[in-house]
């Protein structure tokens, strides 16, 4: 698991007007809670980027005055119009303290649908878990080697690590092999179609003609 260390600096004056003599001072204004003890401190925000605008899962030791805390980052407050960062909230990393997170999903492997034409939609890109901070991990796998046309893989399918927990519905599907349109016409045209065609059947032989009635004699004339 990849560790972000970042250089902070302690806020000491709290409060709207000292918050926003932080920002104007092009800094942000964070916290970093967990346990009895609530760290205010500054980051600058290029030390940021990697960590903010990853999708990658990360944990941050933090250096507030020579004080280093472990820690994850909790919630980012985004500026309403230009989206820039206006505050961010850390956890502290207690020993034995469960934990909740989201960690992002990795899909390995080349699944037997995608040679056969078919297209990997994924339907989850995270994953939310509990475990201890000992057992902390960056991701969970999903082996999609063994799906096929149209089939899914769910949140039971996911592999785990010892000591972490899902907490997310185990039914939820995570990814799919769609079957493209073509391979979905074809699929149903082979369905529909009899195994054998049958063989015609032979022309019925026309009827023959009925014989023309024979011409009644004439009858004898009586006698008189």
């Amino acid at each position: 698991m990849e560790v972000m260390t970042l250089n902070a600096s302690t806020r000491k004056d709290l409060g709207k007007v000292a918050t926003k003599a932080v920002r104007k001072s092009n800094l942000i204004p964070c916290v970093l809670y967990g346990g009895n003890e609530l760290q205010h401190f500054t980051l600058a925000p290029l030390d940021l980027r990697t960590l903010v605008y990853s999708p990658e899962f990360k944990v941050v030791e933090i250096n507030v005055d020579g004080q280093v805390h472990k820690c994850i980052l909790k919630s980012v407050q985004y500026h309403p119009v230009t989206d820039s960062i206006m505050h961010i909230d850390f956890l502290r990393l207690i020993e034995n303290h469960p934990i909740k997170i989201e960690v992002p999903i990795s899909f390995e492997g080349v699944a037997h649908g995608l040679k056969a034409g078919g297209k990997l939609i994924k339907k989850m890109r995270k994953v939310k878990i509990k475990t201890l901070p000992e057992n902390l991990i960056d991701k969970i796998v999903l082996d999609t080697t063994s799906m096929g046309l149209g089939q899914s893989q769910r949140i039971k399918d996911l592999l785990l690590a010892e000591g972490v927990e899902v907490l997310n519905n185990e039914n939820i599907p995570v990814a799919t092999i769609d079957i493209p349109r073509a391979l979905r016409g074809a699929a149903t045209e082979e369905a529909a179609a009899p195994g054998k065609a049958a063989a015609p059947a032979k022309a019925a032989a026309p009827a023959k003609a009925a014989a023309p009635a024979k011409a009644a004699a004439p009858a004898k004339a009586a006698k008189k």
